[in-house]
């Protein structure tokens, strides 16, 4: 009789497999593999191992060589694993065969990601984006889980060991939640379009917070606005959108909308899914790009969610990289001059607040940058134009003349027609 493990009093303990390929050095390999780490420990799993399969031929029923199978099989069972992660995407066969040879659960780097995106969305659009990745993903696995993608308990359709027939009924049941998750988060995407609407007739102007995954985004976003997000040291800690609002010293306001972070590798599923999150990216005026200073890849990361902006639209928008955690930096004369070779840039900790004038300082700055200086008499039967100036312009000097403000601003592009009637120059 096969002794059962006691796994109630502890986390799943995982056994992570990194990939390397003609397409991925060792370095971007090893990488990977710390961070597929990372990945687990945010969903609450213990790693235990990890071995780097240098991949010479793929093979069709296990993607790698059966001595390497063997050996990663034999190491997982010697770490007292209860589940092998590969970072490399398996085929539902390739899954199917080695759950079947280790008596392991067996999942990906895009399976993992799911579970992570699962745990974490909390509002009704996030959790209907979530559960169509799992339903697609889980889809053409029928045969191979007979569940819940997630493997938790009280899964929906069906027990394993069901036949054929019950199969058919679960992929039915399966692509008629799908049809119904689509139907329902396009009349959540024609809600937003509405809000979005009633928001630009306020005209103020947006940022979009966005950066890798654990770069301090939400921590930021509460630095900046008071506000409290979920702001956690863990990969994906929230995924939902906020936005807060900020009032600049000269008068103007900005509206910053926190987004969910980028990872290397993301499932191309949830790329699609978190378009509406995303989007918020795409339709700011400018980005705050963060990144984490502390982190000596922080280049590649850069360039990943740089990569990912450019997928959705948001490339060449006007953006400001800060550079945070500078508090954990001991030699900062390497990041300086890293940090020169991105323009409009600023030093930043979130930790102790150092930079963080200067952000919002560069942040109205650059919003203004197209606009030049223009001098507007505005009489007081119009008042509301000065109010409307200070709340959404950038006002550089005020002073009264007779009957009537005059104000030297700084005019966003949508609001010069409101302002044509008062310009005196500029």
């Amino acid at each position: 009789m096969t002794e059962l493990k006691d796994t109630a009093a502890r986390p799943e303990r995982v056994f992570l497999v990194g990939v390397r390929t003609d397409d991925i050095d060792r370095d971007e390999a090893e990488s990977l593999l710390r961070e597929l780490g990372g990945l687990a420990k945010s969903l609450g799993l213990e790693p235990c191992g990890s071995l780097m399969a240098k991949v010479r031929e793929r093979h069709a029923g296990y993607f790698l060589g059966s001595g390497k199978v063997e050996e990663i099989i034999a190491a997982a069972k010697a770490d007292d694993a209860d589940s092998i992660v590969f970072d490399h995407p398996l085929s539902p066969g390739q899954q199917r065969n080695w759950e079947k040879d280790s008596g392991l659960s067996v999942y990906d780097r895009h399976e993992l990601i799911i579970r992570i995106f699962a745990s974490r969305a909390r509002t009704r659009e996030a959790s209907l984006q979530v559960e169509l990745a799992q339903l697609k993903y889980a889809l053409p696995r029928l045969a191979h889980s007979h569940g819940d993608l997630m493997r938790q308990r009280g899964g929906r359709y069906g027990n394993k060991g069901s036949g054929e027939q019950q199969l058919e009924l679960d992929r039915r049941e399966i692509e008629k939640r799908i049809a119904d998750i689509r139907d329902e988060l396009e009349s959540l995407r024609k809600s937003r379009a509405v809000q979005k609407k009633k928001r630009e007739r306020i005209s103020l102007p947006r940022a979009a917070v966005v950066g890798y995954t654990n770069v301090g985004k939400s921590s930021l976003l509460n630095a900046i606005t008071k506000a409290t997000v979920l702001a956690e040291d863990k990969l994906f800690a929230t995924l939902d959108p906020t936005t807060r609002r900020i009032a600049f010293k000269s008068g103007g306001t900005l509206l910053v909308t926190d987004t969910v972070g980028f990872v290397r590798n993301l499932p191309h599923g949830l790329v699609e899914a978190f378009k509406s999150t995303l989007e918020e990216a795409a339709d700011a005026d400018i980005l705050i790009h963060v990144v984490d200073a502390s982190d000596p890849e922080f280049e590649s990361r850069f360039a990943t969610t740089t990569k990912v902006l450019a997928e959705i639209g948001a490339a060449g928008k006007p953006t400001l990289v800060a550079f945070n955690k500078v508090d954990l930096v001991a030699d900062r004369a390497p990041l300086l001059e890293a940090a020169g070779r991105f323009p409009g840039s600023v030093i930043v900790s979130v930790r102790t607040g150092e930079g963080l004038p200067e952000l919002l300082r560069l942040a109205e700055v650059l919003l203004t940058a197209d606009s030049p200086e223009t001098t507007v008499r505005i009489p007081d039967s119009d008042y509301a134009f000065v109010a409307l100036a200070r709340r959404e312009a950038s006002v550089i000097r005020e002073s009264r003349e007779d009957d009537a403000s005059v104000l030297v601003v700084r005019i966003p592009e949508r609001l010069r027609s409101r302002f044509a009637p008062f310009v005196v120059s500029g």
